[in-house]
């Protein structure tokens, strides 16, 4: 059995049936969280599956098969990387703490980095000579603090900062598998960071990244993170769309200002107008994280339950058709909370989470 810090324990079996969960349709990480609590464990959610796609009003759902979670195992053992849990070594514990944290990452490298203290560094894929010589200072001082750096290994910033933090600790957070290159000028140094630092992804060993995944892979970077910089960006740069990740997470957003002059320092001179803190040097981020790293984090959310094998899951409530037609009645365009579905309809919060479920797997729900 291996003992997870947040009191997860997974056999080898239950781990292989968290792979298929995750990886089966229109399952995402809130919607994991919902059908393991809800069921007692992933391989019952998995045979509870095709039952609630089909009361949510769809004929069918691909269930990920044990073969291709066990292949997906294999590939990643030959990319050098291992799949951990939340809880486990080389998980970050900042990122369990988010809304719908992914239940499981691929890591590679420096397990033990996850546990330090990080910061994000991000910015422009075209920084100037400027920007990218501040990174490098900005990444070495807080280095020699103790921080570990955080990145997505784009061009520009990303890269300076990985480079200057390389020696003393960086993560590089990726939007593809754990062993596809993006840029492929950074080969060397995703290969560097993979033996000296920390590579994490949340995707499958040998996906290719597209463009809809790389918001995913910043909402990642800022929630293994205690705060955030951003160094250079434009007005429309997806280096803001990580910093408002930050502030959606409670994380400190940092801002380098620039020349107006500048497009590239547009976006960054608007997050301070925003209530950014303005970093000119390394001390402006470690005196505002001072206070942060002073006290416990609680988790964020309800655990989640992992039973011992062996134990039968809760069985199903009966769910009456005119109670589910209540609590669709009760859905809308605009985001609800659950408890006041289940207040407007007078229906058990139990059965309105597994109607919500229903609908989830069927494509028909959009979760918030």
């Amino acid at each position: 059995m291996l003992a997870a810090r947040s009191g997860v324990q997974l056999s080898d079996r239950q781990r292989l049936s968290w792979l298929r969960l995750i990886r089966s349709e229109n399952v995402g990480p809130a919607t994991f969280r919902v059908l393991v609590n809800q069921f007692g464990g992933a391989e019952a959610a998995l045979e509870a599956l095709p039952a609630l796609s089909r009361r949510g009003g769809r004929a069918s759902i691909r269930v990920f098969t044990e073969a291709e979670a066990e292949a997906e195992l294999e590939a990643a053992d030959r990319a050098g990387a291992r799949l951990v849990v939340m809880g486990e070594k080389g998980y970050p514990p900042a990122l369990s703490h988010v809304d719908a944290p992914p239940p499981l990452l691929y890591a590679k490298g420096r397990l033990d980095l996850a546990d330090a203290p990080i910061v994000a560094m991000v910015g422009a894929r075209n920084g100037s000579a400027v920007g990218q010589k501040l990174t490098r200072q900005l990444a070495t001082e807080l280095g020699l603090e103790g921080f570990v750096i955080a990145s997505g290994l784009a061009r520009g910033i990303d890269t300076a900062a990985h480079l200057a933090a390389l020696e003393r600790g960086t993560i590089a957070v990726l939007a593809g598998g754990i062993d596809v290159v993006y840029p492929p000028e950074n080969t060397d140094l995703q290969r560097a960071i993979g033996e000296q630092g920390l590579l994490l992804s949340e995707r499958s060993p040998g996906f290719a990244p597209r463009g809809k995944d790389f918001p995913r892979r910043n909402r990642l970077i800022s929630g293994i993170s205690l705060g955030v910089v951003v160094v250079e960006a434009a007005e429309r740069s997806s280096s803001l769309i990580t910093a408002r990740f930050a502030g959606e997470q409670g994380r400190e957003v940092f801002a380098v200002p620039g020349s107006p002059l500048d497009p590239r320092s547009a976006g960054t001179n608007n997050l301070l107008k925003q209530g950014a803190c303005l970093v000119t040097s390394a001390r402006d981020i470690v005196e505002a994280l001072a206070p942060i790293l002073g006290r416990p984090v609680e988790p964020f959310g309800p655990e989640l339950s992992a039973p011992e094998e062996g134990v039968s899951p809760e069985p199903l409530p009966e769910i009456a058709q005119s109670e589910r037609e209540r609590i669709i009645g009760a859905l809308g365009p605009s985001p609800v909370d659950i408890d006041e579905v289940a207040r407007v309809t007078g229906v058990a919060v139990r059965k309105v989470h597994i109607v919500l479920l229903e609908l989830d797997l069927a494509g028909k729900l959009q979760r918030h």
